[in-house]
């Protein structure tokens, strides 16, 4: 098998039938063989009956089912488990990236590349999403040491030997382009088309986002606990010089002048035990991510596989 392509689907019973019968000919067109890997993310909606109708018809179409809601990221691992290609394409389900600029990244992976990422050159989102996607590629591009424009957009590819060793990590929370990216040793960029969803809604709220990105910042990086740290010295030798300031003010200036400070003190007091509960509660996010990863759970479950050789596709 030469190419696989892995498409997470939540909810898009209004897309996925469009969907298909746009990818389906791109594939034909590039001359190779290949297979559409389908997993439907918990979905509640008419999805999987939709993709198993069309599965009767294109036998290139597989569909896994996860029992449940698990997340893009964990529904796009499976599909990498599943991947027969040398070659795995990711892409998303909603049609914002349009099916026929994969091409566009086979080339480009022919060249030699190991992962080749789509860029969105003219994003039709709005500004709220555009503003929280510039910071996350900015941050991730920091972390993994590779500055790319836009770590958002799902439409990539990489190669199989990358895919297996990403699946060696075994995290539970993770955020796939940085991961590929840190593994990877020849990494490309390109800009791909990309369009105002037109059906459906956007499966990622902003607490959904601000979820994604706190994996991010903790997968990759220990920089917010060391800043912690480094506050919380300097924090502690500015108290320390401030009690020497009130020690010696009280001296000079007599008992009356340190009651009067009492109220700054206290307001002092919560600031200091405020930023204390601060940085515990950062040290039990990474502690708790640990005994998330020392558990050792699955990311997923497979609840049924469907392809056009399933004897009941209903």
């Amino acid at each position: 098998m030469e190419i696989s392509v892995v498409v997470p689907v939540y909810n898009e019973e209004e897309n996925i039938k469009e969907f298909t019968l746009q990818i389906l000919p791109v594939m034909d067109s590039l001359k190779k063989s290949y297979e559409v890997l389908f997993i439907d993310d918990g979905s509640h909606d008419r999805s999987s009956l939709i993709l198993k109708e069309l599965i009767q018809t294109y036998p290139n179409i597989k569909l896994i089912r996860l029992n449940k809601n698990y997340g893009q990221h964990s529904a796009i691992f499976c599909g990498f488990e599943a991947a027969l290609g040398e070659m795995i394409i990711t892409i998303d389900a909603d049609l914002q990236n349009p099916p026929s600029e994969i091409p566009k990244l086979v080339r480009k992976m022919e060249e030699g590349y190991e992962v080749v990422g789509g860029y969105r050159e003219q994003r039709q989102d709005s500004i709220l999403r555009k503003i929280p996607s510039f910071i996350v590629a900015k941050i991730t591009s920091k972390l993994v040491n590779v500055p790319l424009k836009d770590y958002g957009c799902m439409l990539r590819a990489y190669r199989k030997e990358l895919v297996k060793t990403m699946l060696t990590s075994g995290e539970s929370a993770t955020y796939i382009p940085a991961l590929a990216n840190s593994y990877a040793s020849k990494i490309a960029e390109i800009p791909v088309a990309h369009q105002a969803r037109t059906k459906g809604q956007s499966k990622y709220s902003l607490l959904r986002l601000l979820h994604l990105n706190f994996d991010l910042m903790t997968s990759f990086s220990l920089l917010p606990i060391q800043l912690i740290g480094i506050s919380g010295l300097v924090i502690s030798v500015f108290g320390l010089g401030f009690s020497f300031f009130l020690l010696l003010m009280r001296l000079i200036k007599g008992s009356e002048w340190a009651v009067q400070g009492v109220f700054t003190l206290f307001g002092i007091l919560f600031f200091f035990v405020g930023l204390q509960v601060l940085a515990i509660g950062l040290m039990g996010e990474y502690i708790g991510r640990i005994y998330q990863e020392v558990r050792h759970r699955p990311r997923f479950r497979v609840q049924e596989i469907i392809t056009s050789k399933s004897k009941n596709p209903n």
